[in-house]
C-alpha cells in the first residue's frame, strides 16, 4: 500500500486542527493549468484556486487567492491592498520570497505570511481547492477556515467577462 505523501502545508493544517481533504494528481515538473487540475481531480473548475503573489508601490509583497478560471484585476487587488499600484511579482522572484514554486504555490506556509485576498466567490463555495505546496497536491478544505487560518479578507479581485 503506497503511503500518502504529505506536504508541509497539510501537517500545518493538521497542527492547527483544520479539516481538509488531500488530493493529488498525476504530475511531472511542469505544472498545468487549473482547469487541468480540476478534471485530473475530478472536481468542478469553479472550487480550484490560484495563489497568486504581487508587490505593490509600496514594495510590499500580497498573495491574491483566485480561481483559475479567472484573471486578476490588477486595479481591484490594488484598491484591497490599499496600495497605489499593483504588479505581478517576477517569476525568479517566487521561490525566493514564499519558499514555492510557481504550480506547487500555496497561500498557507509561505516563508512568510503576506497579507492576502481570497476572491469573494469563494464564499459561496461549501469548500474550495488550493495547492498543498507542491506540484501534483492539492487540499480540499472549507473558504471560512482558510480565511481564518491566514488572516485573509474576502474582496472581488477577478476581472469580469
Amino acid at each position: 500500500m503506497q503511503k500518502t505523501q504529505k506536504t508541509n502545508v497539510m501537517r500545518i493544517l493538521e497542527q492547527r486542527k483544520v479539516s481538509y481533504t488531500a488530493h493529488s494528481y498525476p504530475h511531472s515538473d511542469v505544472p498545468v493549468d487549473g482547469n487541468t487540475v480540476a478534471v485530473l481531480i475530478g472536481k468542478d473548475a469553479s472550487m480550484v484556486f490560484k495563489t497568486l503573489v504581487a508587490r505593490g508601490a509600496s514594495r510590499s509583497c500580497y498573495v491574491f487567492v483566485i480561481p483559475v478560471m479567472k484573471e486578476l484585476d490588477l486595479k481591484k487587488a490594488a484598491f484591497a491592498a490599499r496600495e497605489k499600484s499593483i504588479a505581478m511579482l517576477h517569476l525568479s522572484e517566487l521561490t525566493p520570497t514564499t519558499g514555492y514554486v510557481r504550480g506547487g504555490c500555496s497561500p498557507i506556509g509561505m516563508k512568510k505570511q503576506f497579507p492576502t485576498y481570497i476572491d469573494s466567490r469563494a464564499q459561496a463555495l461549501d469548500t474550495m481547492l488550493v495547492s498543498a505546496g507542491r506540484i501534483g497536491f492539492q487540499i480540499e478544505l472549507s473558504p471560512r477556515d482558510l480565511q481564518a487560518l491566514i488572516s485573509a479578507e474576502f474582496f472581488d479581485l477577478c476581472i469580469e467577462e
